[in-house]
Order: C-alpha cells, then structure tokens, then sequence
C-alpha cells in the first residue's frame, strides 16, 4: 500500500479526533426508578434532552433543559466530562409531620457533570423525578433565564391557576385546558400543575428547595408544550400604600446569585392513583437541610381567628361591645382554652396603624392579652403586613420580649428573586427569637417549611376568605394539587353551611358554601401547621358536639392514607395520630355520590368505636343539615359514606 502523505495523516488524525470528540459529547444514560416503575433517559447532544416513562409508557418526550447565565448557556452543546450513578436511601423525621412521622427517600440518582463547573442531577424515585443544575463557578454569577421546556407525547389536560401577571397571591380558580391548545400569549400559570395523561398516569408538577432564586411558573409553547418562566429582580420601586411596592424598574436577569451552590428542584409526581397524590412528599425530600438546630419550641396546632367572623361574638353571655378591643380578644383567648386550642390570631386592627407594629389601637391592651393569654395557656400571634416587617426588621426581637409566639405575615403577592429571600429571612430571623410565622398573600410551599419548619402554613390558596368563590368544585382539587406540594392555610370552621344557589354570606354573619359535614370533613382533610378555626366562638358553643370534633382534630400525623379518590371529584382520607384515626371525606360535584370504604387500615384483632358525622338527609337543600353517629367497627368491616351534593363526612375512630 502507498505511504499516506503527512497532509493526508493531518486530516485523517482531525477526523478521528472529531468523531471520538462527537463520540464524548453525544451520550444516552438511563435511569430507573428503584422498583423500575419510573425511568428517565437522558440524551446529551447539542442540548441536554430527557423523556420520562411510567410502566414502559413514554410520558414526557424530548423535554430539555439549560441555565443561561450572563457569560453563557450551561446546557448549550455541553462537554460532558464525567457522570455517577448513586442510589439514596435515607429515612428522616420531619419537625412537623404535615403526612407522617418518618419519611423515605428511596431512589436511584445519576449526576452528570460538564465541563465548565457544573452538573445536572437526575433522580428517579418509584413515585416521580426531579432534576437541577449544581454550579461550582467561584464567582457570583447572573441568571437571564432557566430554560425548562417539557414536551408531551399525546394531547393532555392540565388544571391550572391563570393569573394576569407575576404579581399574584395564587388565589385563581383552577381551569382545565388542553396541552395541544395552551399558546404562547396565553395566561401563565403558577405552580403547582396537574396534569392527566389520560394513559393511567397523572402528573404532578412543582418545585423544592426554592431558595435565592424565584419562583418558576408555566406557560404553553403551543406546540403541545410547556415551558417554564420567572419573573425578573426589580431594581427600582416605591412604596405603594401600606402592604405593597410598586416596581419601577426591572433588571434583565432572573437572578444574581453565588456562582458556586445547588439549584431549586423541578420535579414531577408520578401517579397510577389518584390517591397517591395526596399522599405523596415529594417537597419534603428535596427540601434542603434543616437550618434550626433545637427545633424543640416549635408547637403546631390550631387558631381561633376573628377576621373572618369580624370580631363579633354576641349573646347572653357576652356583656360587651364587640369588635377589635380587649375585651373581645379575652373572650377569644377564653373561648380556646375551653376547647384545647394553643393559639388565637389577632389580625388586622390590633395595632393603630398597619405602618407601626409598635403601637397597639388604644382599645387592645395588647400586653393585657398576652398575659391573660398565658394564664389561660393560650399563645398569641400578631398579623401585620410584609412592607411594615421589612420597614422595622428589628421588631422580631421587641415583639419576643412582649410574649409573642408568632406572626402572620400577609401581601406579598410576589415571586421574584427578592421576594423569595424576604420569606427567608422572616423564617430565619422568627426562629432566632423562638416565633412561628404564617404566610398569607403568598405564593405555594417550595421546602422552606423543612429548612425552617417554625414557618407553619401558606395561604396561597383560594380559601374560606374568598366568601362566595370558595367553592367545593374548585376546593375539591386542594388535596392532589395545592396541598400536595405543602401546607394550606384554607381557613375553614363554617358553622353557617350553605348550597351555593342560597348563598348569602356576609360578615359578620359569615357562611360557607358545602355542608356541615362538609367542614368538619376539612379539619381532617387539609393540611397545615396552623389550623384555622375560622367562625365566631358564638356559632362554636351553640354548636359544641362539632367544635369537640374539629378541636381535637390534630394538624400533624403519624400516617396517611388516601383510601378512595378521584382528582376533581372527591376524597377519602384517613389519617393516624398514635392509636386514634380520623377520616374525612368530601364531595365536589353537585350530585350526591355514595362510596364504601373497607376499615382494613384498623389493627387486626382490635375493637373500636367510630364516632361519625354525616350529611342530613335534606343536606342536599339545607346544608346545616348533619347526623352524628356511632358504631362499633374492627378491621374486617367497612363503612358506606353517603354523602350530599357540596357535602362531607367525617369520623373518629378510637
């Protein structure tokens, strides 16, 4: 054979090093779930692409993802310099059990690094995926966008919430669209979505670990699609008000961040039942590591609260002018020690003025209070608005020396990159003097309830203050959407029911839409740190056999079980505190349904007692309408739920 020329050796040394350099950066991996149910694969060409399958079924396809940073995209033909397959197999006990007492994280993980210095993590659990970008840049860096673009195979149905910008309070009924017609243009939505394959699986849609970064939301690519995009860190703004800013200028970036750290968790629910998604803690296993050190102060439980009912206790019993005085509040404080509850709120008109949390309204004795309060063993937590806390951030150490036990902060309304940091340094800041917090005017938990679990509740949510546009067909979707990423400040506690065409609440008499059963079945259902008892303490004494039930119901558990459920619909839950489970059912449709439930989830051998409330059978029309009832029950049997249109049931089984 003929000699090759030293030019044509040049050329033929080029070219295998160009196809054993496409050879490197063209890669496929694949990761599956521990149990295989899940898998994920990974392709790595000129963009970072992955499809998701569910029992063999591809439920995301050629989906894809990058970080554009200020010096360039990480995500854009990518080096990959090395990759780690690793299993996680870890148990933890969470401070305030929202599900359960201990938590699995099972799965199987597979990080990806690149060069530049950074990666991509993929996990693959039995029940989802998640995926983030890990940066090690040593500097600080600029994020002008996050590309998060996920594809579907088939036309699905997503239920979202569409607000009209990023200055939301997530408080939009849900809607249903199609994938294939959601285009860009069209409203956003926030996070979190659901979305039904229709193929047996639904998905679930959220993100943890939400720290230094803002909030993700969704909008359609109108190419079957979804794509993912924040709102940028305002530069410029000025107060609008008593309770909000008004941004004046906005930087061309999502984020200014440290170069070297991890990035929030995208994640999806995997589910084959719908019950799944109640019972899922997918936040809580991505969530980052608790920051408090002696969590032991921490004390959830439930709230009587006087925003709702407008401070307006009345009867023979009550001797004085009602409304936002001393008196009032110590009828409040003497009404939760009656039945057991640990903590009253006093909102809005505790203080002179929403500008200064220092000066109380000279008709509430606020030190009075929290004296009297701690005599009786009642906690107080004092609501103000975000501007006020960020005007005086020195306030958590003064409001500590008062006696305080927690605040309640309310209208945020934001998502960006400031506003996320603001809900951390109020959890940080609430923990170093002992405090819990609530957060109203919120968008949804994202893993700071882990972090800093004094942070107790969320609103975030279309609840009971919502008057006439709560209602059980958009509040039926709460326990697989809202309140399956984390905790829920829904207010609940009605003892004025009624069906919507008579709807008529007003404060101070205020109502709820849904049946009696139908709010007692709320208190089991719905979960959150801070459990509102939402009504006039008059209504409560005049209806005592269901404040006894609703008071006792704890806001952390042991055990979570979904027993039947179908997203939109209805929801049967039992959950377990020590030797004692409550059951709560609720019904969104405007037809009554009737289901049957085996009680198998009782310890075999056992004998019990089962202490119901039920829909009336003229529930239906007047929805005060309830029966309370009681039976013997064991493992072996089962209980029929006949429940109203809008209607509820709930029990205790001890």
């Amino acid at each position: 054979p003929k000699p090759i020329k030293p030019t044509m050796r040049r050329i033929v040394i080029v070219m295998i090093g160009v196809l054993w350099a496409n050879a490197m950066a063209a890669k496929s991996f694949e990761l599956k779930s521990p149990s295989g149910e899940v898998s994920v694969t990974v392709d790595i060409g000129e963009q970072i692409r992955y499809s998701v399958y569910g029992g063999g079924k591809p439920l995301l396809t050629d989906s894809s993802l990058a970080l554009c940073l200020r010096e360039g995209t990480l995500g854009d033909k990518p080096h990959l310099t090395g990759h780690k397959a690793s299993p996680v197999n870890r148990t933890f006990r969470p401070v305030v059990a929202f599900k359960f007492e201990e938590i699995r994280d099972r799965c199987n993980m597979l990080r990806l690094d690149f060069r530049g210095g950074w990666a991509v993590e993929f996990r693959a659990y039995d029940d989802g995926m998640a995926y983030r970008f890990v940066t090690a840049l040593g500097h600080d860096i600029e994020v002008l966008s996050e590309k998060v673009a996920i594809r579907f195979p088939n036309d699905y149905t997503a239920v979202v919430q569409q607000p009209g910008g990023f200055k939301t309070a997530y408080e939009e009924p849900y809607s249903l669209i199609e994938t294939n017609g959601w285009k860009p243009g069209d409203p956003m939505s926030v996070l979190p979505v659901l979305i039904d394959t229709r193929q047996g699986y639904k998905l679930l849609l959220s993100e943890s670990a939400l720290s230094d970064y803002p909030c993700m939301f969704l909008e359609g690519d109108g190419a079957n699609g979804m794509k993912g995009t924040f709102p940028k860190v305002p530069l410029a703004y000025e107060e609008s008000g008593d309770r909000s800013m008004r941004i004046l200028q906005e930087a061309d970036y999502i984020a200014r961040t440290k170069g070297t750290r991890a990035f929030p968790w995208r994640y999806f629910v995997i589910a084959k039942d719908d019950g799944q998604l109640i019972e899922n803690t997918m936040t809580a296993r991505l969530a980052e590591q608790q920051a408090i050190a002696d969590a032991s102060w921490i004390e959830p439980g439930q709230v009587s609260w006087e925003f709702w009912n407008a401070a307006s206790p009345y009867g023979p019993d009550v001797d004085f002018v009602a409304g936002f005085n001393t008196a009032t509040y110590k009828y409040y404080i003497d009404f939760a020690a009656e039945y057991g509850i640990p903590y009253i709120i006093m909102d809005e008109g505790w203080a002179r003025s929403t500008r200064d949390p220092y000066t109380p309204n000279p008709a509430v004795d606020v030190h009075e209070l929290i004296r009297y309060g701690r005599e009786k063993g009642v906690g107080i937590i004092l609501w103000m608005t975000w501007l006020v806390v960020e005007n005086h951030f020195e306030m958590f150490e003064e409001l500590s020396k008062w006696g305080v036990k927690g605040v309640k902060i309310d209208f945020m309304d934001r998502s960006d990159q400031w506003m996320v940091n603001y809900y951390e340094r109020v959890a940080a800041e609430a923990a170093r003097h002992k405090m819990v917090v609530a957060f109203h005017g919120s968008f949804k938990p994202a893993g700071l309830e882990y972090k800093y679990p004094n942070v107790l509740a969320y609103e975030g949510v279309r609840g009971m203050e919502n008057m006439g546009g709560c209602t059980p067909a958009n509040s039926v979707w709460f326990p697989f959407i809202r309140n399956a990423v984390g905790p829920m400040d829904y207010t609940p506690g009605a003892m004025l029911s009624m069906q919507p065409e008579s709807y008529c609440g007003n404060r101070p008499n205020a109502a709820s839409i849904g049946t009696r059963a139908y709010q007692m079945a709320l208190f089991v259902l719905f979960e959150t740190g801070l459990q509102m008892l939402a009504d006039n303490p008059t209504l409560y004494y005049r209806n005592d056999e269901c404040t006894r039930f609703i008071s006792r119901v704890p806001v952390t558990w042991d055990e979570t079980r979904a027993l039947k459920a179908v997203a939109g619909k209805f929801a049967v839950v039992a959950k377990r505190k020590g030797d004692k489970w409550y059951v709560g059912a609720i019904n969104g449709s405007n037809e009554g349904i009737e289901l049957e439930i085996p009680l198998d989830f009782l310890t075999p051998g056992k004998n019990y007692t089962m202490t119901g409330f039920e829909d009336g059978i003229n529930a239906f029309r007047q929805a005060m309408d309830y029966r309370k009832t009681q039976r013997r029950v064991d493992s072996t049997g089962k209980a029929t739920l006949k429940i109203a249109r809008n209607g509820g049931w709930a029990a205790v089984i001890e």
